[in-house]
């Protein structure tokens, strides 16, 4: 997912949505400027969590879903 992260802050509370979501198993921020949100779990609600990201830290953007591989 691709978050508006302006600040640690911000950082702080997507990292924290992100891993209180059900089925998910690790969360990592990545991306040149810090921006993308990645995401590893079973049964994860994609869009539910993309909304929840959405109400609580701002604009977030739904980029891929996948299944792990490995």
């Amino acid at each position: 997912m691709k978050v508006q992260m302006n600040c640690k802050k911000c950082r702080a509370k997507a990292l924290k949505v992100a891993c209180g979501t059900s089925g998910v198993s690790s969360v990592s921020i990545e991306g040149e400027s810090k921006d993308r949100v990645v995401v590893i779990g079973d049964g994860v609600d994609a869009a539910k969590l993309t909304s929840c990201m959405r109400s609580k830290v701002g604009y977030t953007d739904l980029l891929t879903v996948a299944e792990a591989k490995g």
